[in-house]
């Protein structure tokens, strides 16, 4: 398996489930497609990531993701700089938000694609001016949808979550396993344990 994507948290999930995996990184720049609602638009750039890698491979399987959060109507991804990140922030205290996440699989020899999605929603307390600030000087929040780590020191700023805690890392575990399964692969042993 071959995972399209230079994230370390993405690669990281991985691992805890025992897969082998290498990791390219795809070049598709993460630029959500006017007009698409987010869960549209986060499975279109999961394919992407997956096909252009794909492209370059004999066989095996790709997997592609990508994550955005929306809130009041705006589709929040990395931020670019320090100041975009305070505004990401100052627009997520003290109100809810949605993490979505797509994943896409490509299956390099046959062509096939396999897409799937899902939506975690995401309570965030009130955050002082201050804090923001101290949390952008981190440089926790610079590369991550919507400016903020749930696994991290952003952790701090999450009263509640809805939903699939792995998706707002950025890899909904139980979708991927799906997939997976879809495509003939399996994360647990088929054999079951023999007892002695």
């Amino acid at each position: 398996m071959v995972l399209a994507s230079a994230s370390p948290r993405r690669a990281q999930l991985l691992r805890q489930l025992g897969l082998t995996f290498e990791v390219c990184r795809s070049g598709v720049p993460e630029e959500v497609p006017p007009g698409l609602p987010a869960e549209q638009a986060v499975c279109r750039l999961a394919r992407a990531k997956a096909e252009a890698v794909a492209a370059g491979r004999t066989g095996g399987v790709v997997l592609g993701a990508d994550t955005v959060v929306a809130v009041g109507g705006r589709i929040l991804g990395k931020p670019v700089d320090a100041a975009a990140a305070r505004g990401m922030l100052t627009l997520l205290s003290g109100r809810s938000h949605m993490v979505h996440t797509g994943i896409a699989l490509k299956e390099v020899e046959t062509g096939r694609c396999l897409t799937a999605s899902e939506v975690t929603r995401v309570y965030m307390r009130p955050m002082e001016p201050w804090e923001i600030a101290a949390y952008v000087d981190s440089g926790e929040p610079l590369d991550k949808a919507g400016a903020y780590a749930v696994q991290g020191l952003g952790s701090i700023f999450v009263e509640r979550i809805e939903g699939c805690f792995f998706n707002v890392v950025g890899l909904p575990l139980f979708r991927l396993a799906g997939l997976l399964r879809a495509a003939g692969l399996e994360v647990l042993p088929t054999a079951a344990p023999t007892s002695s």
